[in-house]
């Protein structure tokens, strides 16, 4: 009896220390975990001045509607000086902007007036590689002795062709390119205009902190760390385990688990950002698996802020083809590792990726809006901080381009001239990045029905999407129910409930294979999250007695589905539990 009394004094106090721990993560309030982030693809935002490319001017001209949106936080893609062979990300000079986008007094502009509006801003800090053009790198292929010859991985033709590494962008997935100044290959995991830079040199690495500093002592906000998983290699560059060599995905976990990569990031917060204690920081592509992620976000190891994981997005060409449950088992999982501490992102589409409408929703005339609308519901009721991306918020769609000749997308191209080298299906390629090319994404913002969709008096660096002059940001202006309004009604709702950030998540009805319904508590209060995620009628078992059900919000103009249960296609409720 005594050791039965004993057991349960045990059981009680590891319960409390557990909900202790949960509590202290819920209540350990910080702005980034709060902020709902806007992401701008900057060379298809807004031209100010008709060459067809989108600049800081544009994006300044209509800083009055991102304030309007509701959004704490803008992540600005790459605006740093670039030849441009990446969109920005390959950078020539980290303290420049690129002259497409304007001047450095235009930036300071920018951001004197994003802060005037109480919006913050995030860079992108990409130093996995830089550009060839990069003067590093100029002088780094000059001499095998050069100063610079270190900030950059050589292999020396002597020694023969060296270890096979797998590139995203080359033609033949060949990440060394053989240099003949100097008789040596140089690594890229990208294309071959962004050479990887060496981390394994501490001078390297001191140029990357002094850069980051004057940009944080300029007074951006924060840093989003593009392929920051990469940034460490065994520079000795070992034969590619056999069960690997064939397949990119394992590669990339390969890629990402480098011998000093948390030493690096650790002494990176050392120098640079604990003394910048309120500036965010986001890993992106954090880890193989939520373990692995949550060691970059532990508050303990002193390393960056959110983790911005790419297993929710990596669902193939539709959510419907991967299948819901196991896309809720994806977050259901993350959070049960971060529900005590570390911190995640929530979001459905980036520059890197089609429109989230096309990947998760259902762009018809008949669904487009009602599953973006659900989609938005999505992003603003689960714990984590929410990104978004511009377009989304009215339901923009793929542009479904019919030729290669309307791809500037190195990916894209890289890949149709691979192919076409070896014989391969053309016409399939094309259809298939009708669906999944990440160039989807990057079309002009469609602000109105005039020409070009009023984002350039010019010709677009890119085709803007066809459908422009029935989706368009003018013209839901003027709709209370469009699906812009929409989206600022949740920004305000997610606000005032901080539930929906800080609250404890459950799954419920793991099963189901059309709905996503789960809960959020915190202190007393219960919010019930029922997602329809298909074209169908879908029933729902929640387990909570209908009587305690206080509708909130809703996608559709009446409601009347809590009667029976039935959800209606894309259906999305926020439901208070009285």
């Amino acid at each position: 009896m005594k050791n039965f009394k004993s057991l349960i004094i045990i059981i009680l106090l590891m319960t409390i220390t557990a909900q202790s721990q949960e509590t202290k993560n819920s209540t350990d309030k910080k702005w980034w975990k709060e902020a709902v982030i806007y992401q701008i693809y900057p060379r298809s935002f807004k031209d100010s001045d008709g060459n067809g490319v989108g600049d800081l001017k544009g994006i300044i001209s209509k800083l009055d509607y991102i304030k309007s949106l509701g959004v704490d936080a803008v992540w600005l893609n790459p605006v740093y000086e670039s030849p441009n062979d990446d969109n920005g990300y390959d950078i020539s000079n980290y303290r420049e902007i690129m002259s497409d986008f304007g001047t450095m007094q235009d930036f300071d502009v920018l951001l004197k007036g994003m802060h005037e509006r109480g919006i913050k801003l995030i860079m992108d800090l990409v130093v996995n590689h830089s550009s060839d053009e990069n003067h590093w790198f100029q002088e780094s292929r000059k001499s095998r002795d050069n100063k610079y010859r270190n900030y950059y991985y050589w292999w020396p033709a002597e020694k023969g062709k060296p270890p096979y590494r797998w590139s995203w962008f080359d033609v033949n997935s060949n990440a060394w390119k053989y240099d003949a100044t100097t008789d040596s290959y140089y690594l890229h995991y990208f294309s071959e205009k962004q050479p990887d830079l060496n981390w394994n040199n501490p001078e390297l690495r001191k140029e990357i902190y002094d850069m980051m500093k004057f940009w944080l002592d300029k007074g951006i906000d924060g840093f989003r760390l593009d392929a920051f998983q990469f940034i460490s290699k065994d520079d000795s560059f070992p034969e590619l385990p056999k069960e690997i060599a064939n397949k990119p995905l394992e590669i990339v976990k390969y890629y990402g688990n480098g011998p000093h990569l948390h030493e690096y990031i650790q002494e990176m917060n050392r120098e640079v950002l604990s003394k910048y204690p309120n500036a965010l920081t986001v890993a992106e592509g954090a880890g193989d698996s939520p373990k692995a992620a949550l060691k970059f976000v532990d508050p303990d190891r002193k390393e960056l802020n959110i983790a911005y994981h790419f297993e929710s997005v990596d669902v193939g060409k539709h959510i419907n083809d991967f299948g819901l449950v196991k896309y809720k088992d994806i977050f259901s999982r993350y959070d049960q590792e971060f529900k005590d501490k570390g911190w995640l992102s929530i979001f459905l589409a980036n520059h890197d990726q089609p429109r989230m409408v096309n990947k998760f929703g259902n762009d018809s005339p008949e669904f487009r809006e009602l599953s973006s609308k659900m989609l938005t519901t999505f992003i603003m009721t689960m714990r984590g901080t929410a990104f978004y991306y511009n377009g989304d918020e009215l339901g923009m769609t793929n542009a479904k381009f019919n030729s290669i000749d309307d791809y500037q997308d190195v990916d894209t191209r890289n890949r149709y001239l691979g192919l076409k080298q070896k014989g391969g299906d053309l016409a399939a390629f094309l259809e298939l990045q009708k669906q999944t090319s990440r160039e989807n994404s990057r079309t002009p913002f469609q602000w109105n029905s005039s020409l070009n969709s009023g984002f350039t008096t010019g010709k677009p660096w890119l085709k803007v999407n066809q459908n422009f002059a029935t989706i368009n940001a003018e013209s839901q202006e003027k709709d209370p129910n469009s699906v812009l309004n929409y989206f600022r009604k949740l920004v305000k709702l997610r606000k005032n409930n901080p539930v929906l950030i800080y609250g404890k998540y459950t799954l419920l009805d793991r099963e189901n294979p059309k709905v996503f319904a789960f809960t959020r508590e915190l202190e007393g209060k219960k919010i019930l999250v029922l997602l329809n995620f298909s074209a169908d009628n879908a029933d729902v078992n929640t387990g909570i007695d209908k009587k305690k059900y206080k509708i909130i919000n809703s996608n559709y103009f009446y409601l009347d589905s809590i009667k029976n249960t039935i959800l209606r296609p894309y259906e999305a409720l926020i439901i208070e539990i009285n």
